[in-house]
C-alpha cells in the first residue's frame, strides 16, 4: 500500500522533468511579477522553498546581484544542480522535519508545496518566522476546488473523458491529504500568522500548448494510479493522443498567489 503521506507527484521520477518545464512557462513570469512588485532587488537573501526546477532560483539570483543570496532547497536536488553558484546554494531540506535555516530572509516563497502537506499549518508557522522583521512571504498555491474541470467547455467525448482523468487525479491527491480548497484560505492564514499588508490574486490559464504539456507528463507519471472502476488503461492512452494529436482546450487548477509582510516591530 502507497504512503498516505507521501508526495503523489514524485520528483524524482523522469516525467518531473517535464512537468517542472511546463510549470515554469506556464506561471513564472506570473511568480516573478509579484516578486518584481515588492521590490526585490540587489543584496536581498531569499529562500525558495520547494523549488523543484531551477527557475524562480535562477531569476532571483539574477535580481539580488552579487552582494545578495539565494538559498534554494527540495527534498530532490537533482534538478536544482545546474544552480550552484556563488550567489545560490543548493540544500536538501526537508521543510516538514529539518531545523530551519540558521538566518531570516527579504523574501521567503513558496509555489505548489503547501498544499500537497498535511501538516501545512505548521509549516506555514515556520516560514513566517524565517522572515525578517520588514520582509515578504510569497505562498503560492493550488485550488483544484475553485474550478475542478481539466476541459470546462466540456462539448465532445475528448473534453468529456479529460474531465475523467482529472476527477481520478484529484481523488488521488484527496487521499494523499491534499487540500482540494487551500488556495482561497492562503490570505486568512498569513493574517493569522501575523502578517501585514496581505493581497492576493489568481491565475487560471484556460489553454495552451504547456497547459497539454502538464496533462500528459502528469498522466504518464501516474497513470498506474489513475487506473479505477471509471477509468481504463484504454481510455489513457486515448486522452494522452488527443492531448498529442488535438488542439484540447484542456487547463489548470487556479494558482492562488498571496503575499505578506512580516511587521517591522514583533507583535
Amino acid at each position: 500500500m502507497a504512503d498516505e503521506r507521501a508526495y503523489l507527484l514524485d520528483n524524482r521520477q523522469p516525467e518531473a522533468g517535464r512537468r517542472f518545464d511546463a510549470i515554469a512557462e506556464l506561471f513564472d513570469a506570473w511568480t516573478l511579477q509579484h516578486v518584481d512588485r515588492l521590490g526585490v532587488t540587489a543584496g536581498y537573501h531569499c529562500w525558495e522553498v520547494g523549488a523543484g526546477g531551477p527557475g524562480i532560483a535562477r531569476a532571483l539570483a539574477q535580481r539580488v546581484g552579487p552582494t545578495g543570496r539565494v538559498l534554494a532547497s527540495d527534498l530532490d536536488i537533482n534538478w536544482l544542480t545546474t544552480l550552484l553558484t556563488d550567489t545560490v546554494e543548493v540544500r536538501r531540506h526537508d521543510i516538514t522535519q529539518d531545523p530551519l535555516p540558521d538566518e531570516q530572509f527579504d523574501l521567503v516563497h513558496a509555489r505548489l508545496v503547501l498544499v500537497h502537506l498535511p501538516d501545512r499549518a505548521e509549516v506555514l508557522r515556520k516560514l513566517v518566522s524565517s522572515v525578517r522583521p520588514g520582509g515578504w512571504l510569497v505562498i503560492e498555491d493550488a485550488d483544484p476546488a475553485l474550478q475542478p474541470l481539466a476541459c470546462p467547455d466540456e462539448f465532445g467525448p475528448n473534453e468529456e473523458l479529460a474531465n475523467r482523468v482529472r476527477r481520478s487525479f484529484r481523488a488521488r491527491l484527496a487521499e494523499r491529504g491534499v487540500d482540494l480548497a487551500f488556495g482561497r484560505t492562503l490570505p486568512r492564514l498569513l493574517r493569522a500568522a501575523g502578517l501585514t499588508d496581505v493581497a492576493a490574486e489568481a491565475y487560471s490559464p484556460i489553454t495552451s500548448r504547456a497547459c497539454r504539456e502538464l496533462e500528459a507528463a502528469t498522466v504518464r507519471q501516474l497513470r498506474g494510479q489513475l487506473v479505477g472502476p471509471d477509468l481504463s488503461d484504454a481510455d489513457l492512452d486515448q486522452h494522452l493522443a488527443n492531448l498529442r494529436d488535438t488542439e484540447l482546450d484542456v487547463t489548470t487548477a487556479p494558482l492562488i498567489s498571496c503575499w505578506g509582510q512580516r511587521p517591522a516591530q514583533s507583535r
